[in-house]
């Protein structure tokens, strides 16, 4: 079946499967009015979803990307997610950045097309979200920052890198 990959308004973004991303309805549809959203489709049916925000450096952050649990681990979530990553290097863009918990298959997800661990924000998840967030049985605390540079030259990777720590 072919994917068909497009931009949708954020009013026709699929709130349900962004919501398998980031359990908190209100943080999606807050961050949603400055976002742009995207969206993968097979035969009509929208099976995979994103939401982009510009940072105020010049780069993007995705703030969640989710797919059709149904079709999960096909290549539908590498797929967008490479789409994504064309589209703002095309477009001028820096970097892209994105946050996630700090172990389970998204870390792996996003390491695997690129990103690179630049931050660490302690306890996240504690002071961002009402409710506790579990991934395989074990509290998420912490949300690791990850960054895909565009520029080419400063990604090479150093012996040793600091990496900033936020409390």
């Amino acid at each position: 079946m072919p994917l068909l990959i497009r931009e949708v308004p954020t009013e026709d973004a699929p709130l349900d499967l962004l919501l398998l991303a980031d359990p908190s309805e209100a943080k999606v549809r807050s961050y949603l009015a400055q976002s742009r959203c995207f969206a993968a489709s097979e035969n009509g049916t929208v099976v995979g979803a994103c939401a982009v925000q510009p940072l105020d450096s010049g780069g993007q952050e995705l703030m969640c990307i989710a797919v059709h649990p149904d079709r999960q681990k096909t290549g539908i979530g590498t797929a967008l997610l490479k789409w994504v990553v064309d589209f703002y290097r095309k477009s001028g863009a820096g970097r892209l950045e994105v946050g996630t918990g700090t172990f389970g298959y998204q870390l792996a997800f996003y390491q695997r097309q690129g990103f690179r661990v630049t931050a660490i924000d302690r306890d996240f998840f504690i002071h961002n979200y009402p409710e506790p967030i579990f991934e395989d049985g074990i509290q998420l605390f912490d949300m690791l920052r990850l960054s895909l540079d565009f520029g080419g030259e400063s990604h090479k990777p150093s012996r040793a890198q600091k990496i900033p720590f936020r409390s």
